[in-house]
Order: C-alpha cells, then structure tokens, then sequence
C-alpha cells in the first residue's frame, strides 16, 4: 500500500516538475502510473488529498534528524544556552530554499494547503520544540513560527516563480521608471545578489528571535 501510495506522489511531483502544477490531476496521474483514475483512490482519496500527500513528498525531501529539529539547544543553565539553534535555523532555511529551486511549481503548495498532513504538522512542531529550547517564550512561540516560515517559503517561492524577476534584472528598472523613489534608488535595485540578501534576512530574524531569549 505505502510503495503504491509512493509510487503515485512520485508520479505526481514529476508532472508537476515537467508541466507545472495545473497539470497534475486524478487521471494525468493515473496515465503516469498505468492505473484507472478511480483505482488511484483507495491510496490517495481524492484530488485534494492527492495535493496534500504532495505537501508531505515535498518536505520528506528534507530529511529527517537534524533538518525536522532544527533548533536544539545543548546548554541550558543561565547564561550558557547554546547557539546551535541558530545553525539549525540557517540549515532548515537553506533546505527550504533548495526544495523550492528543485520543485518550483510544486513548492507552491507549502503556501497554499494547510499544515494537515502528519509531515507537515510535524515540521512546525519541530520549529516550535526548537524555538522553546532556545529560550523563547511560549506565548511568542507561535507568532515566531509563523513569521519565520512565512519569510523563508515566500523569498523561496517569490525566488523561483519570477516575483524577484531573477532572470531580468532590467524588468525590475523598467516597472518603476516614472516612479520617484525608484528614481532615487537608481541602479540600487539592479544590484541585487539574492544569496546574500537572504543570509542577511535570516540575520534579522537571529536577533529578532535572540531578543526574545531571557538568559536562564
């Protein structure tokens, strides 16, 4: 049943990855597999649970240990909280960013389909868990989640999908000529290396996270 289910979702993401995500469906699907699109749903259940299996194929691509408990702690007395949290927040950020360029259509669905699948929910309870250990706050710790999965799968996707317009540095110039701050940013918004913007965004969201931290 899991080899057959896995056998679908593979399926699945390489539609996806070939033709883009409007493409896959029950029975392209199904065509890709050699079954009958209703035979597809004893493994899969419906169209939307095939997306939500989809969810959980995507972050199983990130492994499993250190990448799913990404910010643990191994001090913990006062003023002895180790930094480790940071190192696993940079490496969890990083993978993210490196799914969203293998499956750029496909990433889509980690903004867009709840945190339903046990993959999924465990992803964020690993953050969570992590963020605790770290020493923040457990009325923040949601509200620190959220933000920081929100700024790493949208600069990922926002990467992938044409919003930075990565491939036409002009395009940026050109939406914004008669524009007076664009005016006055100049060839600012044409200097843009991405790999290092994003290093300095995780930056802020380090301090922004340490400044929550009591020591002890």
């Amino acid at each position: 049943m899991e080899d057959k289910r896995r056998q679908i979702l593979d399926a699945a993401l390489a539609i996806a990855d070939e033709d883009g995500l409007d493409a896959v469906s029950m029975r392209s699907v199904a065509a890709r597999v050699g079954m009958s699109p209703m035979a597809l749903y004893p493994y899969v259940g419906s169209k939307a649970a095939l997306l939500d299996g989809l969810v959980g194929r995507l972050l199983g691509e990130l492994s499993t240990g250190d990448a799913l408990r990404p910010m643990q702690p191994v001090g913990t007395g006062p003023g002895q909280r180790s930094q480790e949290w940071r190192e696993g927040l940079r490496t969890l950020a990083n993978r993210m960013r490196a799914l969203a360029r293998r499956h750029p259509s496909a990433f889509m669905l980690l903004l867009s389909r709840p945190s339903v699948t046990p993959e999924a929910a465990g992803a964020v309870d690993a953050v969570y868990q992590g963020l605790l250990e770290a020493g923040v706050p457990p009325k923040d710790v949601p509200r620190i989640e959220r933000l920081v999965s929100t700024f790493v799968l949208g600069f990922a996707a926002s990467e992938v999908n044409g919003r930075f317009a990565v491939d036409d540095p002009q395009l940026r110039a050109r939406r914004g000529v008669d524009l007076p701050a664009h005016k006055t940013l100049g060839a600012v918004l044409l200097e843009v290396d991405w790999d290092a913007e994003f290093e300095a965004d995780l930056r802020d969201l380090e301090q922004l996270i340490a400044s929550l931290v009591r020591p002890g």
